[in-house]
């Protein structure tokens, strides 16, 4: 449990730095360019996420289950990752209307993706893993809507059919074929 909670202490402080130390990190990257930063924050950001799975993975060899299953709860979680999964494609594509609405929907993603482990899982690394992730989202969303940036390109109709689209068949590869293959668990 030690390295899961180590991995997410890591992955999580690097990318909480805009939530919690704006000034230094862009006193930071003043002093060190961005290339640099770029190249410190990415390795910080792979041990972290690295150190993640493999302590999740040995988390899940003795778990200790927290409360029984609900059930059912894997059905709602696998609708809510479609929307997160719709959330993140709407990140990627340009000009789309849940972009131009939501203006974080990655960090919404996160959100959501978060919120449906916590729903359908069970055991303490669950807990720690996905709701680390969740309260992390809550933060950083905060924080984005707080910020003074400029809003994202209007939407057009066919970018957000796009959108969909895409995060609909991202989700469907996802669910069918690669939770299983990655992560060892059959979600459907």
């Amino acid at each position: 449990m030690l390295v899961l909670i180590a991995g997410l202490v890591l992955f999580l402080g690097v990318h909480s730095l805009r939530i919690v130390a704006e000034d230094w990190r862009v006193a930071q990257i003043a002093r060190i360019g961005a290339p640099t930063w770029k190249i410190g924050y990415t390795a910080l950001s792979l041990l972290g996420f690295a150190m993640i799975v493999w302590g999740y993975g040995l988390a899940r060899q003795n778990p200790v289950v927290l409360w029984p299953a609900i059930r059912g709860m894997n059905h709602l979680a696998a609708l809510l990752t479609l929307v997160a999964f719709v959330f993140l494609a709407a990140s990627h594509v340009p000009r789309n209307y849940i972009k131009a609405r939501l203006r974080h929907p990655m960090t919404l993603g996160v959100k959501v993706w978060a919120l449906a482990h916590l729903l359908a899982n069970n055991t303490l690394a669950d807990l720690l893993l996905f709701g680390s992730f969740l309260v992390w989202a809550v933060l950083c969303f905060r924080a984005a809507r707080r910020r003074n940036e400029a809003a994202p390109a209007a939407g057009a109709l066919i970018n957000t059919v796009l959108t969909v689209v895409i995060g609909a068949a991202a989700w469907a590869a996802f669910a069918f074929w690669a939770h299983a293959a990655l992560i060892g668990v059959r979600p459907l």
